[in-house]
């Protein structure tokens, strides 16, 4: 048996990201990060998932853990058990979100709103065309939750959780650069996949993220900063990062993102988020990237794809 390195009360919550970090490229959880979650669970580590992906769409995933936990998902909008609980919720006023409209007409083929439901109407955008050339099977996948409004402004009769703009890389730049100088009190988050020429932009509530949720929910649970790990992957991570004690980025992660100075596991093909934990558990080497494993078996289920 290993020895623990890092006594198991040192460490007391690990946060993941789930696209690009807990999800394989086939988009599975690997039978190695699987049995590697359970036993730091059985030995009282709180496992919570942080993601960008709304609350219905990240509980196939959780579900496969086979343990209680709770969700942070759209970027830190939504925290919420899996038994549906809520603990906090922080949404894009409706007026903001109004005004958001209106700067970016520029974009309404890109453009997406989630709200918080789990119906038709969760997901609202005025058309297709655009959409479907980027992000053509989360669409399908999400079909039961979607409605078409045109103006998208008629659906904004309660607050949503976010807008969304969704598109090739190129084109997503411009969106970022349009928000930068919108003056509107927003957070925006980008998450890329160049090898798939997509980029999501997100724009939620002013001070809304990724590490302002784990931050809130550390402090909850009466959980130092110093007992606190995170991996994860890509931009939107970059706050959870920064606020825990023990931050690791995959293999996969981008080479902005390696500058920062965190330590650097395992990719997502290579069952990063076992490598990171033994590391910070058991004081084991992080293996080179060129060693690279498949990682054992995966849990077949239902294959989600994209991080919407």
């Amino acid at each position: 048996m290993l020895k623990l390195c890092v006594a198991a009360n040192s460490l007391r919550l690990i946060a993941i990201d789930i696209d690009g970090t807990l999800l394989n490229p086939e988009f599975q959880i690997s039978g190695t990060d699987l049995a590697t979650l359970r036993s730091v669970h059985a030995q009282g580590i709180e496992v919570i998932l942080v993601t960008g992906r709304r609350h219905t769409f990240a509980l196939p995933i959780a579900q496969q853990l086979g343990f209680d936990l709770w969700l942070i998902s759209s970027n830190g909008a939504v925290t919420r058990s899996l038994a549906g609980e809520t603990f906090h919720r922080d949404l894009l006023p409706e007026e903001t979100c109004r005004e958001l409209l209106r700067l970016m007409q520029e974009f309404r083929g890109q453009t997406v709103l989630t709200f918080d439901s789990d119906s038709e109407g969760t997901i609202v955008i005025e058309r297709l065309d655009e959409l479907e050339t980027s992000i053509q099977r989360w669409l399908e996948k999400n079909r039961q939750y979607m409605q078409f409004v045109v103006p998208l402004e008629n659906a904004l009769t309660t607050d949503p959780v976010q807008a969304m703009f969704c598109g090739p890389v190129a084109r997503m730049q411009r969106v970022l650069q349009v928000l930068a100088s919108c003056g509107l009190p927003i957070t925006v988050l980008r998450t890329e996949y160049p090898g798939r020429d997509l980029s999501i932009v997100d724009v939620l509530n002013a001070g809304c993220s990724k590490g302002h949720a784990l931050e809130r929910w550390a402090h909850h649970r009466r959980i130092t900063r110093d007992q606190v790990m995170a991996v994860g992957d890509n931009y939107n991570d970059i706050e959870m990062l920064a606020f825990a004690g023990h931050p690791f980025i995959m293999g996969n992660a981008s080479e902005e993102l390696r500058s920062r100075g965190w330590k650097l596991t395992r990719s997502n093909a290579g069952s990063g988020v076992t490598a990171a934990i033994e590391h910070v558990l058991y004081g084991k080497a992080l293996e080179p990237l060129g060693a690279d494993k498949a990682g054992g078996p995966v849990i077949r289920g239902s294959t989600i794809v994209s991080s919407l």
